[in-house]
């Protein structure tokens, strides 16, 4: 601590109180040696009389902010100085004291000063882990595809600019959008991430842009809406492709306009929202399909950033499992090392349909399911182990003909059956793992019959 007073008795009296519980105490005989200190040292906590002579308690109080912007500053003042000492309130102060006071009530003043410092250390703490899982830390990898999507994010971060970025399921999208986040001006407003796929057409534009009490059948209070949410930060739409062309005309004025309308209301709002947009589909097909809108692509395309599969980047795989290994032993309780270099050989050979997302899975089921200070061939799922020319697909025609389709639908319910399993029954995941829509794969298990459930896909009762 600082103690900033020109006058002998006051300074060696709060010293000596200060001493007393334990605190490191400074002494500092008027402002222009206090501003000195500050300048070569750091200080969690000042305190300074405001009346001093030639270099007053305000530019003590200028000068920790500018040195030490985390610095707790508390003034003194006589009574007959109140005005002055709001003035200080205003230029950063945490507290002021008038003279004459208890000690006591000072004690409790400071103490009060330090637990809120330190819970701004606590939460500034919280955010730099929360940037170093989301933002380019909680990136892992150095492979060229993997450090040219580095360099796109720092140089358009501050921008402002839309995003869209594409890949396959699995690969990082959702990871990209909080890194575009946390590395721009935004990082301390909301990021709000929605996936368009799993919302129902019918509420799309409610979620969206929000409505107002009495919009439609249900509308009991008026809600805000993910734009509003959203406001001053990031808003991710993945899937964006599942959008409904009818919403998807609302979407671009909102975009263009920065304002949106909720349901049912007769006014639009402002908003400031920085859009990042997402899909695992080919983006100009889409386009030409009709799915998306010619003039959203290019309004959502101005920064194009592509994800590349993890069979594009088998070098970061000894990364990859050493990150994950890391992170599943500290969840889980266990004490694994690492993993083997023949355990890692197999990693390296199979095509990785799932991208990061099955790789991550395959490793935590490796180490709760395995023994042993390193991840063994024996703790990887079968199918791993196949050579990579047996992990395609064989087509042959048997000489008597074949049933195409029912053929096509058996292997698809197999495909459908292995992700569930695979996902722990979650249809999101398992969507995702088949690179599907989680609409197009609800679409899937109704034509085939299926159900999703835990107890896996089921043929309908035929009582």
């Amino acid at each position: 601590m600082l103690v900033v007073d020109d006058e002998q008795s006051m300074r060696e009296l709060l010293g000596i109180m200060l001493r007393q519980v334990g605190y490191a105490v400074t002494l500092a005989d008027g402002g222009e040696p206090a501003v000195q200190a500050l300048k070569t040292d750091d200080f969690d906590l000042v305190i300074t009389d405001l009346r001093m002579r030639k270099v007053d308690g305000l530019a003590v109080l200028r000068a920790a902010k500018e040195h030490s912007p985390r610095t707790v500053v508390l003034v003194v003042t006589a009574f007959a100085s109140t005005e002055t000492a709001v003035e200080a309130m205003k230029l950063g102060a945490y507290d002021y004291v008038t003279k004459p006071f208890k000690l006591d009530e000072l004690r409790l003043t400071i103490a009060n000063a330090l637990e809120r410092k330190r819970l701004q250390d606590e939460n500034r703490e919280l955010k730099r882990q929360l940037r170093r899982e989301h933002g380019f830390e909680g990136f892992i990898g150095k492979s060229p595809r993997i450090l040219e999507v580095f360099e796109t994010i720092r140089k358009t971060a501050d921008s402002g600019s839309t995003v869209m970025i594409t890949g396959e399921s699995g690969t990082g999208k959702e990871l990209v959008a909080r890194a575009v986040h946390l590395e721009s001006a935004r990082r301390a407003r909301p990021f709000v991430s929605v996936n368009c796929g799993a919302i129902p057409e019918t509420l799309m534009e409610s979620e969206l842009f929000g409505h107002v009490k009495g919009a439609f059948t249900g509308a009991v209070a008026s809600t805000e809406g993910l734009f509003a949410a959203a406001d001053g930060g990031t808003l991710f739409l993945d899937e964006i492709t599942e959008i409904p062309h009818s919403i998807q005309v609302k979407l671009l004025r909102a975009t263009q306009e920065r304002e949106i309308r909720r349901v049912g209301d007769t006014r639009d709002v402002k908003v400031d929202v920085r859009l990042v947009a997402a899909s695992n589909r080919d983006l100009s097909k889409a386009v030409a399909d009709g799915v998306l809108r010619e003039d959203l692509y290019y309004r959502l395309n101005v920064i194009p950033i592509h994800m590349p599969p993890l069979r594009e980047r088998l070098d970061d795989i000894p990364l990859l499992v050493s990150h994950f290994v890391a992170r599943v032993t500290k969840d889980v309780g266990k004490s694994v090392k690492g993993i083997s270099p023949e355990s890692l050989a197999i990693l390296e050979r199979y095509h990785w349909p799932g991208n990061i997302r099955e790789l991550e899975n395959v490793v935590e089921r490796a180490i709760v399911l395995g023994s042993g200070d390193f991840l063994s061939p024996d703790s990887l799922p079968p199918h791993l182990h196949a050579p990579r020319d047996e992990q395609t697909v064989n087509v042959e025609i048997p000489p008597t003909g074949m049933d195409l389709e029912g053929t096509l639908t058996r292997i698809e319910n197999g495909y459908i059956r292995l992700a569930l399993e695979r996902s722990g029954w979650l249809q999101v995941r398992a969507a995702e793992l088949l690179g599907l829509s989680f609409r197009q794969f609800r679409y899937k298990l109704q034509k085939h019959g299926l159900r999703g459930g835990r107890g896996g896909p089921k043929p309908p009762s035929t009582n």
